[in-house]
């Protein structure tokens, strides 16, 4: 007899949804990198059979602030319980957003970005969208660095500051996730945002980080 599959929700914004900034350069809407190029991709490949990932990113996403440019809801606090729901039961939710929540028009410092973030934990950890009807293992990912915007200067205007707010989030991130007892990555460590854009992970960043979270899962769930 098989073991049951073991599913793992990856919830995030752009990077986790795959979008590829030297594509999307040239492109009127936003390209994605093939399924086995994403981070996630590389992690199902990883992990291999017995384990089941789930992309769940959106461009633009925040931990829990609407955006009023946005056709879409991008408030990740709004979609998430929903989000749970639809896939349970979870083994793992890999949580990695709070990029959006630099935005200029947030006006929220670090640990106010790590705050939200740990309502999203909270709400994770207070669902029974687990095994048994429990509540899911979670790792709490502290989003990539910005990068150097100087070169973009109507991008720049969007992320004031974002780039020094960015580099204090794995503290205020490694705090939360010991609050609520959740496992914790920091992405800063193994990736750098790509020179196109500053924001985004081109394919080699993907690789790295695909890879490093697999270590980390098959340590979470073995």
């Amino acid at each position: 007899m098989l073991p049951p599959m073991r599913n793992i929700l990856c919830f995030g914004d752009s990077n986790t949804w795959g979008y590829d900034p030297a594509a999307t350069a040239t492109s009127p809407l936003p390209v994605r990198y093939a399924p086995e190029v994403r981070w996630t991709g590389v992690l199902a490949k990883e992990l291999g059979v017995g384990f089941r990932v789930i992309e769940e990113g959106q461009n633009g996403r925040t931990t829990v602030h609407d955006d009023p440019t946005a056709w879409a809801c991008r408030n990740g606090r709004v979609y998430l319980p929903a989000c749970l729901e639809s896939h349970k039961p979870l083994d793992l939710v890999v949580l990695m957003l709070g990029t959006n929540d630099l935005k200029s028009m947030f006006s929220v410092a670090a640990g106010e970005i790590a705050a939200g973030a740990g309502i999203l934990l909270r709400t994770i950890l207070q669902s029974d969208t687990g095994p048994d009807f429990k509540a899911p293992k979670t790792l709490l990912v502290c989003p990539p660095a910005i990068g150097d915007l100087s070169r973009l200067p109507e991008l720049a205007a969007k992320l004031v500051g974002a780039r020094e707010k960015s580099l204090k989030l794995p503290a205020y991130f490694d705090a939360v996730a010991k609050q609520y007892g959740s496992a914790y990555f920091n992405s800063q460590e193994v990736v750098v945002p790509s020179e196109v854009d500053g924001i985004h992970l081109n394919a080699r960043d993907h690789l790295a980080l695909g890879r490093a979270l697999a270590a980390k899962v098959k340590t979470l769930l073995s």
